[in-house]
């Protein structure tokens, strides 16, 4: 397997400043903790977490997540105002399909809100917890969970089932080359939000969901309708069998059969 390293990571760089300040860790319960120690303890904007193995690593809505040795594990220490936070999961989830479509030529797509897929089948997972107060953003942490050449997964029962870059293309990928372009185009975004762009229609234009009947569970409901629209705060707008809409902002969102 690739060897990884601090140095190794800084050399293969192409950012200005996401990744330029990096911890490596052999092991680590998460790399989402370590980040957050390491954004109240000062750490700059962009700074990088990451890891070869988590022993408590999680996803959204505290889920466990499975670390399997061959795959990407990171965090990322961002400080966008309040008004753009709610863009750093499409700029994230952009970051990591356009990465995936220059190191591989796949064509993954985005399952609201933050699972990207190749054909059905998941890739990457994205986490995003933050810190505010007194109405201003302390900081932000980007969890990225992006398998590379091995299929791992939440534990447990799989809603979707796992893929990875190796497995849709038959060849195995340099991490180094992977991790760079994600920071490369995560920069690019996130500095084109920071100076007063957007990302939302070309998130949009990602979405695997939209246009499809869906089954949203929230913690205590769960709802059937068509995922009609995406609202620029990431927000999903379903339409409901009697005819009304309404707007998700979290759930869990699983595609069905027509």
């Amino acid at each position: 397997m690739e060897e990884m390293s601090q140095a190794s990571i800084l050399e293969s760089l192409k950012t200005s400043f996401i990744g330029r300040n990096v911890l490596y860790f052999e092991t680590v319960s998460s790399t989402m903790n370590a980040a957050r120690r390491a954004a109240r303890d000062g750490a700059p904007e962009g700074t990088l977490v990451i890891a070869e193995e988590q022993t408590a690593g999680r996803g959204r809505r505290g889920r466990d997540w499975l670390s399997v040795s061959g795959n990407l594990m990171f965090s990322v220490v961002l400080r966008p105002s309040i008004e753009r936070l709610p863009s750093l999961i499409m700029v994230a989830s952009l970051a990591v399909t356009r990465a995936i479509e220059t190191t591989t030529r796949l064509r993954p797509r985005i399952k609201w809100p933050n699972d990207v897929l190749i054909g059905g089948k998941k890739v990457c997972g994205v986490l995003i917890e933050s810190d505010i107060k007194g109405g201003a953003v302390d900081f932000a942490i980007v969890g990225i969970g992006l398998n590379v050449n091995e299929e791992p997964g939440p534990t447990g029962r799989l809603a979707i089932p796992p893929t990875s870059l190796a497995s849709e293309t038959g060849r195995r990928f340099s991490r180094l080359e992977v991790l760079s372009q994600v920071m490369l185009e995560m920069e690019r975004l996130y500095t084109a939000v920071k100076d007063g762009g957007s990302v939302f229609e070309a998130w949009r234009r990602s979405l695997e969901t939209l246009g499809r009947q869906v089954q949203v569970k929230m913690d205590s409901a769960e709802i059937v309708g068509l995922a009609e629209n995406v609202k620029p705060d990431g927000s999903l707008l379903l339409r409901l069998a009697d005819g009304s809409l309404q707007q998700i902002v979290a759930g869990d969102v699983s595609l069905r059969e027509t």
